[in-house]
């Protein structure tokens, strides 16, 4: 039996222990410490406890991954839960009472808008390899390990920062546009909404007179917690369907769709009344937000479905539970097969992720886990992979299944719209394999630069805000994070001749006093590509550094042999056939014909076919014997 009682025991066991007798264990988020009940009763009567306190019930070494995040690391239970702190490439750099840190001189550095208006231009300049499937896709990893409480502070909560009263607010941190600015000389706006990043000192889980560290609500291993969410109680009551270990789903216009919201809180703002009214209850309701991470929630939920489908059919003497936690198993393995394996080769280079050991060029099992090494992220990661704006095409364009252009519409216009896919989604489903993705070549898409959130703001520019956090979480300077990565010091700004190009340094000088000034962003915006790749050298050094970190403390990372409930290497041999084209064409709309890679534009040796060419996983690896035989 490929998979026996013994697992199955487990699986219900973490079903099962949340409504046992079971005595949680608190701890402090921040520091991990246990928290004695009297503390953790401070909190709820601050409420603060949301953000500060973990409930953790006790763990079983052989228990599979929880959804809530907690246990991964059996020495310390509450890591890798949410709200548990990144940790840092760097120390932190600040000014007095942690603010921004001034320049070498002690004078202000240059405003954010000014520097990107110099180093990025704006235009659309479409790429000649990446397609937008992959934008989507990037955002949608990201968006596993992040959170959007900081957006939704300034979008919904302090809306107000460019006014009088965001001058007296502490918790506003708006951008300044300089009075020669390039758009904004001719316009009335002279400032952009932005509020200061949410830390663990903030919500009064840590001294106030301490280095603040940023707050973040997804738990950080990658398990698809924006669509299974982080609570089983949750997902019980409200997501699984209880019938062959689906999710519960609706079907509208043809197409099926994670299910709407029935609550009169509606987070699909900007849907036009009264014809679009679909707004999903996703686990993590952030899945209504930007189109990117909408898109590839509802094909991640169907693609659960299909998978418990298919386990049920070969195995249908196995309970919903085992059918739900088995499939859960496989999708995210699946997604974490496609990150590393397509998405990361194409855009970092297949030889390089080899050769710093992200990949392996075997199929069988590789186990990498160190106990001791926790399971965070580091602040600096989320931070460059907004790098990604750069090459956003801010014009989405529709196709039908033919190939024919259709229609296009603004991106940005689509945060909060979940209510334009239903008449749209096969065309944007179409579109995103085929429109190319923006080129990184120092131009960035007016639309994100410009209007960013759409219409939830006046004026929004994306990259200039990214720079903006990028000080206001103490990252260290440029130059820090280039000798973290080589070794070499950077004493001048002609010593950065090795990995700019001299054009790009001369704006720098402009721009900055001296070498050590320039901030993490701005270098990344200036750098040469990573030889084999598509990024910046430094976006490179870190995106790696997490990803071997990730794999490294995840004690469930689906490619290790000794994991409870580990795949038989039959079934990972299975896993490794996975592909973004596979998956469309199993929940796709109308998705037929594919390019094998969907991450890169069709053409020589990537020419689109038939879905019947391309590679599927057989399900077959997961029988069990004890089912007897299937009547498919």
């Amino acid at each position: 039996m490929e998979i026996g009682l013994r697992s199955f025991l487990i699986i219900s066991l973490v079903g099962f222990s949340l409504y046992s007798c079971l005595e949680p264990t608190y701890y402090d988020t921040y520091t991990g410490y246990v928290l004695s009940l009297e503390e953790v009763k401070g909190h709820i009567k601050r409420n603060s406890s949301e953000w500060c306190v973990s409930e953790v019930l006790p763990c079983n070494p052989q228990e599979t991954r929880r959804l809530d995040g907690t246990c991964n690391n059996l020495k310390h239970p509450n890591r890798g839960a949410s709200h548990t702190p990144t940790y840092r490439l760097l120390p932190a750099h600040y000014d007095k009472d942690f603010e921004p840190r001034k320049s070498k001189s002690g004078k202000p550095l240059s405003l954010c808008r000014k520097i990107r208006t110099s180093l990025l231009a704006e235009g659309r300049v479409p790429d000649t390899e990446l397609t937008q499937l992959l934008l989507h896709f990037w955002v949608f990893v990201s968006s596993d390990v992040l959170s959007l409480h900081d957006t939704v502070n300034y979008i919904l909560w302090k809306p107000y920062c460019c006014q009088e009263r965001g001058k007296t607010d502490k918790g506003c941190i708006p951008n300044i546009i300089p009075e020669d600015d390039p758009v904004h000389r001719f316009s009335s706006i002279r400032c952009m909404n932005l509020t200061r990043p949410w830390s663990y000192q903030s919500t009064g889980c840590y001294r106030n007179d301490t280095t603040p560290e940023r707050i973040i609500t997804a738990s950080p291993a990658y398990d698809l917690s924006h669509v299974y969410g982080l609570s089983l109680k949750l997902i019980n009551e409200k997501h699984r369907s209880f019938k062959n270990g689906m999710l519960k789903f609706e079907v509208e216009n043809n197409m099926i769709w994670p299910p709407s919201t029935k609550t009169p809180v509606n987070l699909c703002l900007l849907n036009q009344k009264p014809k679009e009214t679909r707004c999903h209850d996703t686990p993590e309701s952030g899945s209504n937000s930007v189109l990117g991470l909408n898109l590839f929630v509802i094909w991640t939920w169907r693609f659960h479905n299909f998978v418990a489908s298919e386990l049920s059919r070969i195995n249908p003497c196995w309970s919903d539970d085992r059918l739900f936690f088995t499939a859960r198993d496989i999708v995210i393995a699946y997604y974490m097969q496609m990150f590393y394996y397509e998405l990361s080769p194409t855009l970092l280079g297949y030889e390089n992720l080899l050769r710093d050991g992200v990949l392996s060029p075997f199929k069988d099992f590789r186990d990498l886990y160190k106990e001791d090494l926790l399971p965070q992220i580091s602040i600096e990661y989320p931070v460059v992979l907004r790098w990604a704006h750069t090459i956003t095409e801010g014009v989405l364009k529709m196709y039908d299944a033919k190939g024919n252009y259709l229609n296009e519409t603004k991106i940005v216009d689509l945060t909060l719209r979940t209510g334009y896919l239903v008449e749209n989604l096969e065309f944007i489903t179409h579109g995103a394999y085929r429109q190319p993705a923006a080129k990184n070549d120092g131009v960035v898409d007016p639309d994100i630069s410009e209007k960013g959130l759409g219409p939830h703001q006046r004026a929004s520019d994306l990259p200039t805000s990214d720079m903006c956090k990028n000080r206001y979480f103490g990252l260290a300077p440029y130059i820090k994070y280039r000798k973290l990565c080589s070794g070499v010091d950077y004493r001048s700004f002609d010593d950065l001749i090795e990995v700019m190009d001299p054009e790009r340094i001369e704006i720098l000088k402009e721009l900055y006093e001296h070498v050590e000034d320039i901030d993490l962003m701005a270098g990344i915006y200036s750098e040469r590509y990573v030889q084999g790749g598509h990024v910046p050298l430094t976006l490179y050094c870190v995106v790696v550094e997490q990803m071997m970190r990730t794999m490294m403390s995840d004690r469930h990372w689906y490619e290790r042999p000794n994991r409870p409930n580990a795949f038989t290497r039959n079934q990972l041999l299975q896993i490794r056939k996975a592909s973004v084209a596979q998956m469309l064409c199993l929940v796709g709309d109308g998705v037929t014909h594919i390019q094998p890679h969907a991450f890169s534009m069709p053409g020589p040796g990537n020419e689109m076919c038939s879905c019947k060419m391309i590679e599927k996983i057989n399900f077959w690896a997961w029988k069990d014997t004890s089912c007897g035989l299937s009547n498919a």
